[in-house]
């Protein structure tokens, strides 16, 4: 699977560095040529010459080699590759590129590569756990960065937990799949994710606490597969992911309108939080208050609702998904509301203030089907995005 594959091997400067090594053996059995960039820490660990030996390449170490760099070498090393592979990819790795540092010749090459990119960290337990590395982490992700494990076990520190590097092994695997076109290749998603802002006047508006964070995690899952994905957002706190046709609107009524636009479609998820009413005269200009202090009075109408218009439209994709965020009865009212809106899923979770889900990282959602309900255990979002598009991609195979 991997031959003719050209993997470019960025190593990172922890103890793990050592099954790099490994790896690149592997990868050239499996029939693919490495070409290993060492960091200055990695050469603590590992010697340029053992890298070279093993890849059977010349090994980068400096952006600014004379020789290389006259060619824009930093230019060519990150382009010529399939796919750009960093293990172990250390803390301070991973800090430079959710940061957008090229303070190096990896973390350049990593900036300027136009190919997809898989780490595999590798750190202490508590470096792990660190709230800086999983908000690393989550934005590594949500631009599209894959990853495998770390795994949980003892680490050279003595400390056991999650941190430690995957094996080599693994890490083949992880690079084979992100190499083949993925189970989802040829099929259009369509996407919806954020709030709607509806405005009162210029500066003031009605909307709810959705992050957009799901939303976004489950386009970027269903990139990974292979998709093509159009991601209809509104105005949500995280940016949306790499690698998808983004369309950004703040509106209901414009959120319809993208999502007929972008019609038709193989699935449709309807992850945005819209808001069920708006003003019907929006003011055009900051509404004041008066010196007798009179309330201001508010007309409202009903916004379109997209996820029925859709399910029963002449363009409804073979699977609509829905979302309902409820804080009471949740199973019951999510049954009621797929069958009331002809959608063919719901995925319905429980945010009322004390379960932290709206606007949080994690999830728990139960999946309701023509089946019935399955209860999924709370998670990461990132990992409920992925198991849903995997199940996304086994209805439609």
């Amino acid at each position: 699977m991997l031959a003719g594959k050209r993997i470019l091997l960025i190593i990172g400067g922890g103890i793990a560095a050592y099954k790099a090594l490994d790896l690149t053996r592997q990868l050239r059995r499996a029939g693919a040529s490495v070409t290993p960039v060492l960091t200055r820490a990695a050469e603590e660990f590992v010697t340029p010459l053992s890298a070279s030996a093993l890849a059977a390449e010349k090994v980068y170490r400096d952006l600014f080699d004379l020789t290389d760099e006259a060619e824009m070498g930093h230019i060519e090393l990150s382009r010529a590759a399939n796919l750009v592979v960093v293990a172990p990819a250390t803390a301070d790795l991973m800090g430079k590129m959710a940061g957008g540092l090229a303070n190096d010749l990896a973390s350049t090459l990593l900036m300027a590569t136009d190919k997809r990119v898989l780490i595999a960290p590798a750190m202490n337990v508590r470096m792990w756990d660190h709230p800086a590395t999983r908000r690393n982490l989550a934005t590594l992700q949500g631009d599209g960065v894959l990853v495998v494990g770390p795994d949980e076990g003892e680490m050279a520190c003595g400390e056991f937990g999650p941190g430690r590097m995957s094996a080599p092994e693994d890490i083949v695997a992880a690079i084979e799949a992100a190499l083949s076109e993925g189970p989802l290749a040829g099929r259009h998603v369509l996407v919806t994710s954020g709030p709607t802002h509806e405005p009162i006047d210029p500066v003031r508006y009605i909307a709810n606490r959705s992050s957009g964070a799901q939303g976004t995690a489950i386009a970027a899952a269903l990139r990974d597969l292979g998709a093509r994905v159009s991601f209809i957002t509104g105005p949500a706190d995280v940016p949306p992911p790499a690698g998808v046709a983004v369309t950004r609107v703040q509106t209901a009524v414009e959120m319809l309108a993208a999502v007929e636009a972008a019609l038709p479609a193989d699935a449709g998820v309807f992850a945005a939080a819209v808001a069920d009413w708006r003003v019907t005269e929006a003011a055009t200009s900051k509404m004041k208050k008066d010196a007798a202090g009179t309330l201001p009075s508010l007309s409202f109408a009903e916004n379109p609702d997209i996820l029925a218009t859709v399910s029963k439209g002449p363009q409804r994709p073979a699977l609509v998904v829905g979302f309902a965020a409820e804080t009471d009865d949740v199973t019951a009212h999510a049954t009621a509301k797929r069958l009331r809106k002809g959608c063919d899923w719901i995925v319905a979770n429980d945010v009322s203030p004390a379960t932290g889900i709206m606007g949080g990282t994690e999830n728990a959602v139960t999946l309701i089907t023509a089946a019935g309900a399955e209860d999924w255990p709370r998670m990461d979002k990132a990992q409920v995005a992925a198991k849903l598009a995997a199940r996304i991609a086994e209805a439609l195979a």
